[in-house]
């Protein structure tokens, strides 16, 4: 749904799957974006991260699933994400996750769009792999801050869905969506002021002390906390 959850997702994707390419595009890529999507179209396989800008206006030859991890924010912008497959002739198949108080948004898809829809069952004996992601987040500071910038700009977006009888915040279990996206600590936003989370553990590490991997960055970071002392 938005830029920084495309940053966050697609770094997690990297160190997660492997031997499968992995490229991340978004609206604020402005200069680099022709060229990963040039980049794309010419591999054999691979796993593309994108918001909507990457929903219409485009095609990618044999593209097999779109996975729609985020309900769009409009009800043709769903039919445009299912367009990137199944093109001229071809089969394919799009998918959408949505939580079981989201699941009416089905029904308006069919009667808005005309877009029929089948429900899949649950995946079983499904790997946890968010320790591995926290255990990143802990080792590098640029995936502990993409994490943050990642959740917080979820919950914006979800705040301004255009089908807000449906997808409303104040029904979003914040804790579980913090453990989703393997926080370590909840971060400081307005929607969050005042509630308790009870069902979410943050690490007992400090996180300033979290370092960059990227050393020129733990040195202006470092040179800031000086300042700042």
């Amino acid at each position: 749904s938005t830029c920084a959850c495309v940053e966050y997702y697609g770094k997690a994707l990297e160190s997660l799957i492997k031997q499968v390419k992995i490229m991340s595009i978004h609206g604020k890529m402005k200069h680099k974006r022709n060229k990963i999507f040039t980049e794309f179209r010419k591999l054999p396989g691979g796993i593309l991260v994108c918001t909507d800008v990457m929903a219409r206006g485009i095609d990618i030859p044999e593209v097999h699933w779109v996975l729609q991890y985020d309900p769009p924010s409009s009800a043709s912008a769903f039919v445009h994400r299912c367009g990137r497959t199944a093109r001229i002739g071809n089969v394919g198949s799009a998918l959408v996750f949505l939580l079981p108080m989201e699941e009416s948004y089905i029904h308006f898809l069919s009667i808005n769009q005309k877009c029929p829809m089948q429900e899949m069952k649950p995946q079983t004996n499904v790997l946890d792999l968010l320790p591995k992601l926290k255990s990143m987040a802990l080792a590098d500071r640029a995936v502990f801050e993409k994490g943050m910038k990642a959740f917080v700009s979820y919950i914006q977006a979800y705040a301004k869905h255009e089908c807000n009888l449906i997808f409303r915040i104040k029904d979003l279990d914040f804790a579980s969506l913090a453990r989703g996206f393997a926080l370590l600590k909840m971060p400081k936003m307005p929607e969050l002021r005042g509630k308790r989370f009870p069902d979410f553990t943050p690490v007992t590490v400090n996180t300033d002390s979290i370092s960059f991997k990227d050393k020129n960055r733990e040195k202006q970071r470092q040179k800031k906390l000086e300042e700042q002392r």
